[in-house]
């Protein structure tokens, strides 16, 4: 079998014969597979398989190019197309698809040999996509990105922002096939919400290509003309058919009925389909010679471990001196700056808040290593998921209301495909004073203690900050670093240098002791461990016979021997953070004891109980009971007699 070498050659009879072949083995798998699970997506694995089969067997083949499928609900047309290339064996495809166990799930997941990112909720693997093809342009690599999403996804926000991100960097080595056979879940596109895709696409500046997606010639036209584009991304828009090459699906497909969007054939219906559907000698034979010819295969999934070390040059720590009043966000600004300088695989990513986040050093400086995406946070943390599988280091930045709420569901998808992104959020908490309670994140840490694959933390000065930015860049794994917004002091020893200072080594999950005591435990987190410091001090002024020992934890998912001994000996504990104790610290270091089966005598949680209004930061403790003087109030409270 001769792969085609130029895509200005109409395809021969052989490779038109061996094509349809290929697809009706694999519409064969997509019935057989959906049959034997009564579950699945036959409709649009279908209606875009023809265009699967013309860029696999004729470009995949040969150059191993990325292809992310958005639509990840068309896994069994995906799974049919892999098991044909050789790549997955068709029999563990067929009677595994969607069981317990298997990898060969519902929806595409990159446990599966070819399969580049995991997909499933719409919109997503547009961006990821896009975050490919930016790699492959930041490495100078002469390599197209194929995306494939389908028409009703177009209705998702993310794909707008994929579009206007696409056209800035003119990624004019993104390939996109939208799937238009203008049927969603429900019924037909018209019906559901009347969606313009041509117009969409050419009015964010994409090159616009029209095919027919069950004409394998058309296919390979349109696939030679999008390699023909210079300086835009293109979209190639499949005018295609819901459920094409199985009659009774079919029939109701151009008729835009959503009957077989996501419902199966009866084993009785399908029996006679499949028996059609079933291929001769002469094309086995085909599909045979063909394979011989492959070129390129995929390595097998490779998933590092969390928190293994990724080999970067951290640099040397900066140490703010005790006089210095400055904030988190800045000291994480400079931090990355320093990493970016020596590392060319770390990138800035943004939101238009380069300066309040503090990725404007990288940006002024390093301009070539910041990318900014516009008010698009969603498109960000998937861009940020796509860089970060393709060799980057992405840290992506934004207010913490938005990276945790707006792009929750972008962070998962990353989540479950272990990705390296580093999620850095500013103003957070009531730290945010004025902005009021829409940008006052005190939810954040508690949308990310599901994730499993994400690690949470939290910095109790800048000095912290600086150490946790360069320890999360050198090791393997998804992050979210929370801070706030306002200057505060740097914490000290007893003798009045930095306490983190030039010595002190980062580990995920460690808490530090700050001040021992021998009468309460104060568990406190970010900005409020100095908090807890400036009300010991005053303490010791008024009852100098309470003693209080402050520990500084840094994250909700983690906590070490220090607390552990503190609570022991102490007996007595108060949490406090600058966020809401139901999904916060309290609920976590209650739940933490309780899974240890350790008493204490008395548990006390301080936090954001209520949404605030706006005010200076220091007024909005004072009103949720997180000031200084509330936090004496507690401690005589606590460790008052018979308490």
């Amino acid at each position: 079998m001769e792969i085609p070498s130029s895509f200005d050659t109409p395809l021969s009879q052989v490779q038109l014969d061996l094509l349809k072949a290929f697809t009706k083995a694999c519409r064969h798998s997509i019935v057989d597979m959906t049959t034997r699970a009564q579950s699945g997506h036959p409709g649009g694995s279908l209606s875009c398989l023809d265009y699967l089969a013309v860029l696999y067997a004729f470009v995949i083949s040969q150059t191993g190019e990325d292809v992310v499928v958005s639509n990840g609900h068309i896994s069994p047309g995906v799974y049919g197309v892999l098991a044909e290339m050789g790549y997955i064996p068709k029999k563990d495809v067929i009677e595994q698809f969607r069981k317990m166990g298997s990898i060969y799930e519902g929806h595409i997941t990159r446990h599966v040999p070819g399969i580049e990112y995991g997909t499933g909720p719409l919109g997503i693997g547009v961006s990821v996509a896009t975050g490919f093809a930016l790699a492959q342009k930041i490495k100078k690599q002469n390599r197209t990105i194929y995306g494939l999403m389908g028409d009703g996804e177009a209705q998702e926000g993310q794909v707008y922002e994929m579009i206007q991100f696409a056209k800035k960097y003119q990624l004019n080595n993104f390939v996109l096939f939208v799937d238009y056979n203008k049927v969603q879940l429900t019924a037909s596109l018209k019906d559901i919400m009347p969606t313009d895709i041509l117009a969409i696409f050419k009015a964010g500046g994409f090159e616009v290509l029209e095919c027919d997606a069950h004409d394998y010639n058309d296919i390979w036209r349109v696939l030679g003309e999008a390699k023909k584009v210079q300086d835009k991304p293109i979209v190639i828009i499949g005018n295609s058919i819901m459920g094409k090459g199985v009659e009774l699906m079919e029939e109701a497909g151009a008729a835009y009925k959503s009957t077989w969007h996501g419902s199966t054939l009866k084993p009785d219906q399908a029996e006679a389909i499949l028996e059609k559907l079933t291929l001769s000698h002469a094309e086995e034979n085909l599909l045979t010679s063909f394979r011989a010819a492959i070129r390129w295969q995929p390595n097998a999934p490779y998933f590092p471990k969390a928190l293994s070390f990724l080999k970067i040059n951290i640099g040397t720590p900066l140490v703010y001196t005790a006089e210095t009043l400055t904030d988190c966000r800045t000291a994480y600004g400079k931090a990355l700056f320093d990493l970016a300088k020596l590392n060319p695989e770390i990138l800035a990513i943004t939101a238009d808040l380069g300066g309040s986040v503090m990725t404007k050093f990288v940006q002024e400086e390093i301009p070539k290593q910041h990318f900014e995406c516009g008010i698009a946070e969603q498109h960000m943390v998937s861009l940020s998921g796509g860089l970060s599988l393709k060799g980057f280091i992405p840290f992506c930045s934004t207010f913490g209301a938005f990276l945790s709420s707006r792009a929750k569901d972008q962070a998962r998808v990353n989540d479950i495909n272990q990705t390296n992104v580093k999620m850095v959020a500013t103003h957070c908490g009531l730290s945010v004073g004025e902005d009021g309670p829409t940008h006052q994140a005190i939810d954040d840490m508690g949308s990310f203690l599901g994730l499993f694959n994400t690690m949470v933390i939290e910095p109790a000065d800048p000095n912290q900050t600086d150490r946790i930015i360069r320890y999360i860049a050198s090791h393997f794994g998804n992050f979210y670093v929370r801070m706030g917004r306002h200057k505060f002091p740097i914490l000290t020893k007893e003798d009045g240098s930095p306490f983190f200072d030039e010595n002190y080594q980062y580990v995920y999950g460690q808490c530090d002791l700050i001040r021992p005591g021998e009468d309460l435990t104060i568990a406190a987190m970010g900005a409020m461990v100095g908090e807890a410091f400036k009300a010991r001090e005053e303490l010791s002024k008024s009852h100098p016979d309470i003693s209080v020992e402050i520990v500084a934890v840094s994250s909700l998912k983690q906590f070490d021997e220090t607390l552990l001994k503190s609570i022991q000996k102490t007996q007595k504990i108060i949490t406090l953070e600058d966020h809401n104790p139901y999904s916060g610290l309290g609920s976590q270091v209650a739940r933490w004891l309780a899974s240890k089966k350790i008493g204490v005598q008395d548990l006390k949680m301080m936090g954001v109980e209520h949404y605030q209004l706006s005010g200076k930061w220091n007024e909005l403790y004072q009103k949720a009971g997180l000031s200084i003087e509330k936090i004496i109030e507690n401690v005589l409270l606590v460790t008052s007699p018979g308490h």
